[in-house]
């Protein structure tokens, strides 16, 4: 299973608590993951990504391990302690001001 960790506000709008819980087709990618989230709740669709262009929302940021994924291409394997379920998959909305 892969965990992944939402923002709060989407968390809401998904209707779930905490961490959401997917099995996820190999191989497990950043695309594979979000495809597997907004199957499951479709309410998620175009919050994530564009709709239409499947790019990541600007202010969005993918985290796993410690690490900015957000620019990595969307179907490099994520990390192994994501794929075994040690690590969560991270949802992060950016903050932006001055």
């Amino acid at each position: 299973m892969i965990r992944v960790v939402l923002p709060a506000h989407l968390r809401t709008l998904a209707r779930v608590s905490g961490t959401v819980e997917l099995a996820v087709a190999e191989p497990i990618t950043q695309r594979s993951v979000l495809d597997t989230l907004e199957a499951a709740y479709p309410m998620l669709r175009g919050t994530i990504r564009d709709a239409v262009t499947q790019e990541r929302r600007p202010f969005i940021r993918f985290f796993a391990c410690g690490q900015d994924l957000s620019d990595d291409p969307l179907d490099d394997p994520l990390p192994p302690e994501v794929i075994q379920g040690k690590e969560p998959f991270r949802v992060i909305g950016a903050m932006a001001g001055g």
